[in-house]
C-alpha cells in the first residue's frame, strides 16, 4: 500500500473557515504593505512637507520697513518744533539684505538633502513593511498547510479505530491496546491546536500590513532558491545604507553652509524724507556689507564643527555598510542551512518512513505485526512529513527574507 502523505491543498480546510477567510496572495500582499501602511502615509506626507519647504529656499529674505522722526530738536529754543530745522523729517525707507551667493547655494543643497532624507525614510519604510508582509504571508500559508496535512493524518490514523475494535473483539488483541489508537490520536489533535494557534499569530501578523482580519494566503509559496551572488550587488544600493548616504549628503551641504559663512552679505536700503517745504524733501540710498572679521573666534569653529559631523556621518555609513555585509552572510548561511536540512529529509529520510509503514502494514496484514506495530509506522510517517514541512517552511521564510531584505533600492 501507499501510505504516502502529500501536501494537502487549502481547498481541505474547513468549510467555515473557507467562507470568512480572506483571500491574500504573496505579490499582493507585499504590494499592499509598500503602499497603504500608516507608516508609509506619514511618510509621504514628510517628503511632501520637505519639498514644499525647499521650494523656499531660494528666496531673498523678506525686506524691511521703517518709518519714523529724525533729527527732530528736543532742546533750545526750536525743541519739538518739525518744521523749524533743515535736518528735522519724517522719513519712510524698505531695506534689502543679500545673502552671498556661496550661502545660498549650501542653503538650497541643505533642502535638497533634507528632502532626500525623507525620500530614503519613504523608501526604508516600504522596504520593511514588504519583509514583514512577506514574512507573514509565508509563516500563514505554510501554517495553513501543516494544519491541512495534521487533519488529513487524524482521518488516516482514525480509519484504524474500526479494525483496532474488530481485532479486540476476536480476542486476537488485549482490550488495553485499543488505548493506543486514542492516545496517538490525542497527541495528533494537540499538535492540530498547536498549528491552528501558529495560524492565528501569522493572520494577526499579516492584518497589520494588508488590514484583513482573516487573512487567506492563497496562490503558488515562494521558491526556495536564491541568487546570492545578484543579492550581494545590491548592499551598497540598500535602503539602510541609502538612508546613511543622505544624512553623510546633509552633513557636506552643512559643512558648505559654514563655509560659506566667511564670505560677506550685501544690503542696500532707500530712505524718503518729508521735510517742511521751505527746505524740500530728501532721498537717500544706502548700501552695506557684513565683515565676517575675527574667523577664528566666530566662523571657524564652526567650519571644524560641520566637518567633524560630516566626518563622523561617512564612518556610520561604513559602519552601516560592514553591519549589513555580517548580516547577509549570517542571512545566507541560514537559508543554506534551511535548504540542506529539507533536502536530506526529503530525500533520505522520507522514503525510510513510507517503506517502513507499507512493511507494517504488510506485515500485519499477513498476522505478523500487531495493530501497534500499524499505529507506530503511520504516526511516525505522519509527524515525519509535519517536520519535513517544518523545514521547507523554515527554508521558505529564509528564502523570503532574503530576497526581499538585500534588494536595489527602490523609491
Amino acid at each position: 500500500m501507499n501510505w504516502r502523505i502529500g501536501w494537502v491543498p487549502l481547498s481541505a480546510l474547513l468549510a467555515a473557515q473557507a467562507a470568512q477567510a480572506q483571500p491574500v496572495g504573496f505579490d499582493e500582499a507585499i504590494e499592499i504593505a509598500r503602499t497603504e501602511t500608516p507608516l508609509v502615509d506619514a511618510r509621504v506626507l514628510q517628503v511632501d512637507a520637505r519639498e514644499r519647504r525647499a521650494e523656499a529656499v531660494d528666496e531673498l529674505p523678506d525686506p524691511r520697513l521703517s518709518a519714523g522722526i529724525a533729527n527732530l530738536p528736543v532742546t533750545g529754543p526750536v525743541a519739538f518744533e518739525p518744521g523749524r530745522q533743515l535736518p528735522t523729517q519724517f522719513a519712510i525707507g524698505i531695506a534689502q539684505d543679500f545673502p552671498n551667493l556661496a550661502k545660498r547655494h549650501a542653503d538650497r543643497s541643505i533642502a535638497d538633502a533634507e528632502t532626500g532624507i525623507a525620500r530614503a525614510a519613504l523608501a526604508h519604510a516600504r522596504h520593511h513593511g514588504a519583509i514583514g508582509a512577506g514574512e507573514a504571508w509565508v509563516l500563514l500559508w505554510y501554517s495553513q498547510q501543516r494544519a491541512a496535512l495534521t487533519r488529513d493524518g487524524l482521518a488516516q490514523l482514525q480509519q484504524l479505530v474500526a479494525p483496532a475494535r474488530s481485532t479486540i473483539a476476536s480476542g486476537s488483541a488485549r482490550p488495553a491496546q485499543s488505548l493506543e489508537i486514542r492516545r496517538a490520536l490525542i497527541a495528533m489533535e494537540d499538535v492540530l491546536t498547536a498549528i491552528e494557534a501558529e495560524q492565528d499569530i501569522a493572520q494577526a501578523a499579516v492584518a497589520r500590513y494588508v488590514s484583513v482580519a482573516d487573512a487567506e494566503a492563497i496562490g503558488p509559496g515562494p521558491g526556495l532558491m536564491v541568487d546570492v551572488a545578484q543579492l550581494r550587488t545590491t548592499l551598497a544600493h540598500n535602503p539602510e545604507i541609502a538612508i546613511a548616504d543622505a544624512r553623510s549628503g546633509r552633513a557636506e551641504a552643512a559643512t558648505d553652509r559654514a563655509l560659506a559663512d566667511r564670505r560677506p552679505d550685501f544690503g542696500i536700503s532707500v530712505n524718503y524724507g518729508r521735510r517742511d517745504g521751505q527746505f524740500g524733501d530728501a532721498v537717500s540710498v544706502m548700501g552695506s556689507v557684513t565683515l565676517p572679521i575675527f574667523t577664528d573666534r566666530r566662523q571657524q569653529p564652526r567650519i571644524e564643527a560641520a566637518q567633524a559631523e560630516a566626518t563622523a556621518a561617512r564612518a556610520e555609513r561604513d559602519e552601516q555598510l560592514r553591519a549589513l555585509e555580517a548580516q547577509f552572510a549570517a542571512d545566507v548561511a541560514r537559508w543554506r542551512s534551511a535548504v540542506t536540512q529539507w533536502e536530506r529529509a526529503q530525500s533520505e529520510l522520507l522514503p525510510l518512513a513510507r517503506q517502513r509503514a507499507d512493511l507494517e502494514m504488510a506485515s500485519y496484514e499477513a498476522g505478523r505485526a500487531t495493530l501497534l506495530d500499524v499505529i507506530a509506522a503511520r504516526t511516525a510517517l505522519i509527524e515525519l512529513e509535519l517536520e519535513i514541512l517544518e523545514r521547507e517552511s523554515a527554508a521558505a521564510l529564509a528564502a523570503t527574507t532574503l530576497r526581499l531584505t538585500y534588494v536595489e533600492h527602490r523609491p
